[in-house]
């Protein structure tokens, strides 16, 4: 009862009405429209409606003068709908992959050019990480930013880059352009990502990616710990079971596109590729102890 006695802002109320309104509309509509539809002062309605523009929430035809969603609403809007399934459908495999690993599970969709973890599962035992569903976190640090980032073409990864930049955490964090290139492109080829203290000192980081039933990368799968719990020679155990979790995932998530004649996904492929590598080729060149590794950065 004491949230129904807060006030509250009249202006996000009113530029939420705004948006219902013209999510009513279908084709859009211009400012008299939306003045006689929302009954609100011309001047509000202006005001409004130049903020969500400039914050790029909304699209002006210039030839008609009607507003419209943007492509960035749309985006939230699907990111939120393709993270609530998947968080539904993956709650059962994080748990699992949480049991049978000791590490804590995540999944991280794309979201404004940075990662939002949409679920998270910490083992029976032990500390967890500190992170909760609804935090963003850096896309060229973290083993879930890069996996969504190599999904990326050069030319979105480029413009990330110039908007946000490459903030150090540490002397592990990769602090180039051209450096991240150069992860991209391995993750690229591997499938696979890796953070080794490279957000967090003391922390690591392995991530795959979770396909649509198009082959398209949707979201990110990781299981984190400390640098004591992820060591090398873990991978080749890890590797196959985050793959398949991935997988599995994929599948409760858009059942309809995996139904029909069997076909081997790409994340079926990476599973497999690593069940049959020998220990002394699976990762021990990319995931070596980060104190002692020096990363070129030039």
């Amino acid at each position: 009862m004491a949230a129904l006695k807060t006030q509250t802002a009249p202006a996000v109320d009113r530029a939420l009405s705004i948006l219902e309104i013209l999510a009513q509309s279908g084709t859009g509509l211009t400012l008299p429209e939306l003045v006689d539809h929302s009954n609100l002062p011309r001047s509000s309605v202006h005001y409004l409606l130049v903020t969500l523009e400039r914050r790029g929430y909304l699209e002006r035809n210039h030839r008609t003068g009607r507003y419209l969603f943007s492509t960035k609403l749309l985006g939230l809007a699907r990111g939120a709908v393709e993270g609530l399934s998947i968080a539904e459908q993956a709650t059962p495999h994080l748990w699992r992959l949480t049991q049978a690993t000791g590490l804590s599970a995540h999944i991280g969709i794309l979201q404004d050019d940075e990662v939002v973890l949409v679920a998270k599962v910490d083992p029976p035992r032990g500390a967890g990480r500190s992170t909760w569903p609804g935090k963003r976190m850096a896309m060229h640090s973290t083993a879930l930013g890069k996996v969504l980032l190599a999904s990326l073409p050069d030319v979105h990864v480029a413009s990330i880059v110039r908007e946000r930049g490459l903030p150090r955490h540490n002397e592990n964090t990769i602090s180039s352009a051209r450096a991240l290139n150069h992860e991209l492109a391995r993750i690229r080829l591997s499938g696979y990502a890796v953070d080794a203290e490279e957000d967090e000192l003391g922390s690591a980081c392995l991530g795959v990616p979770i396909l649509s039933g198009e082959g398209e990368t949707v979201a990110g799968l990781s299981l984190a710990g400390t640098t004591a719990e992820l060591t090398e020679e873990r991978f080749q155990h890890l590797l196959p079971l985050l793959s398949g979790a991935a997988a599995s995932i994929a599948r409760a998530a858009w059942p309809q596109k995996f139904s029909g004649p069997r076909q081997l996904r790409r994340g079926e492929l990476v599973e497999q590729r690593f069940a049959r590598m020998e220990p002394s080729n699976v990762l021990a060149k990319d995931f070596p102890d980060a104190r002692n590794k020096v990363r070129a950065q030039a």
